[in-house]
């Protein structure tokens, strides 16, 4: 593929993101003003496939390519931002036609690396990048003894709420146990205004409401290297949850509207309280400007340790036909240097994965300070199992069998339990 087309594939694939007119001229052919004269150079190709975390997402990552490839003009970067809900599609039809992404902003990785799809990341990034990444988040991006992903951004989970709803219904302060959590919901449905409390059991976060509750009970997913998912504490959250549910004490509709769709009724002041990301903080306040909005712990079962739970997702890299090292070592300096790292983490509202922004914005704002702190003693997500994926995808069936279909919480994780030890032994050869 000769230089002159690949920078024309440039201009094409950055005219279809939708790049303002004054930034690059999308015309036709007779028309055409291209934004860089082609280098004589070979030009290395980068198919970015990034996922949509709100609608700051597209403008900031195309200005920042656009940025990359001005200063870099023998590295054309294609890029694309999709929606959360149909992301997994989009790469996973490009994997089967045999032209993966080369680099892909996700939330999961060992499965990909199991079936040697993916670039060994030490490969890849410069040793100056390595050592800004807070080690225990490279740790978790690590299997079979390689660097098989990078950390991209971060949160915590925590209980966030209207406050003049609260007030309405004479509640100081959040929830902090499940006891505190069903009356409060209880006096916020008591007041006619809103429902009680947001719970997410959709495609999109069912895995987080159920880790919410399995640790809140002292459970968990994985333990000692097995799967611990229909364990008398993770059977004991679930039917809290559906508890909830069944007494009215939940928004009405778990198995439909996602988290960030419970997040606008928490700001139309029709939801009392949910449990979300520390990006609640940045996004809603845009969007509902009025909106008096407070925090507090993910509740627990009585006498039971606080619980913090963090998320973080990651890049990876495919190997492909035309895979370049050295292009995307270029690129991820110039993504995670400042200021431009330090850009997508105030406009998302996420925590940073690098110590070096973790510093600096810990110094404007103490509660990114106690956020990161909270981070380093979270519990997180088993993306270290490949198996994972396959039974995050599988549990996503589970909100509307436990709440509609009459299936009990514990038929529902003895099933679920079943799948994880199949593919278990299917993943490493045990069967």
């Amino acid at each position: 593929m000769t230089s002159r087309f690949l920078a024309r594939l440039a201009g094409i694939s950055l005219c279809l993101l939708g790049i303002p007119a004054l930034l690059l001229s999308c015309s036709g052919p007779q028309d055409a003003k291209p934004v860089m004269k082609p280098p004589e150079e070979q030009t290395a190709l980068i198919n970015f496939v990034a996922s949509e975390y709100s609608s700051e997402t597209r403008p900031l990552l195309e200005s920042l390519v656009q940025d990359f490839m001005l200063k870099n003009p023998s590295i054309v970067i294609n890029l694309q931002v999709a929606n959360w809900d149909i992301l997994d599609g989009i790469y996973t039809t490009m994997i089967s036609k045999n032209q993966p992404p080369d680099l892909l902003n996700t939330n999961v990785y060992t499965h990909f690396a199991k079936d040697g799809l993916l670039n060994d990341m030490d490969e890849i990034i410069s040793p100056e990048l390595k050592r800004k990444f807070y080690p225990d988040l490279m740790k978790l991006d690590q299997w079979d003894g390689k660097q098989y992903a990078i950390p991209y951004v971060s949160s915590t989970r925590n209980m966030y709420y209207n406050r003049d709803l609260f007030e309405s219904a004479g509640i100081s302060e959040a929830p902090a146990t499940w006891s505190e959590l069903k009356k409060d919901a209880l006096k916020i449905k008591n007041t006619g205004k809103a429902h009680g409390f947001g719970v997410d059991l959709s495609d999109n976060e069912i895995q987080a409401y159920l880790s919410y509750f399995f640790l809140g009970a002292g459970g968990g997913w994985f333990r000692d290297g097995n799967w611990t998912i229909n364990s008398p504490e993770n059977v004991e959250g679930l039917a809290f949850l559906k508890d909830l549910y069944d007494e009215g004490l939940t928004d009405p509709e778990p198995t439909v509207t996602t988290r960030d769709e419970k997040q606008r009724i928490v700001g139309d002041g029709k939801l009392g309280m949910m449990i979300s990301g520390n990006y609640f903080g940045t996004v809603m306040p845009r969007e509902f400007p009025n909106l008096k909005w407070g925090t507090g712990p993910i509740p627990v079962k009585d006498g039971h340790k606080p619980l913090l739970f963090g998320v973080h997702d990651n890049l990876v890299s495919f190997k492909t036909d035309h895979t370049n090292k050295e292009a995307l070592s270029a690129f991820l300096d110039y993504l995670y240097s400042s200021p431009v790292y330090e850009e997508i983490i105030a406009q998302e509202g996420f925590l940073p994965v690098t110590e070096e922004a973790g510093a600096k914005l810990s110094a404007a704002d103490p509660m990114v300070k106690q956020r990161l702190a909270e981070l380093r003693k979270s519990s997180f997500y088993p993306i270290q199992q490949p198996e994972w994926q396959s039974i995050m995808d599988t549990a996503r069936k589970m909100g509307d069998a436990v709440l509609h279909d009459h299936v009990s919480p514990k038929e529902a994780l003895d099933e679920l339990q079943r799948y994880a030890e199949k593919v278990q032994k299917e993943v490493h050869g045990t069967e």
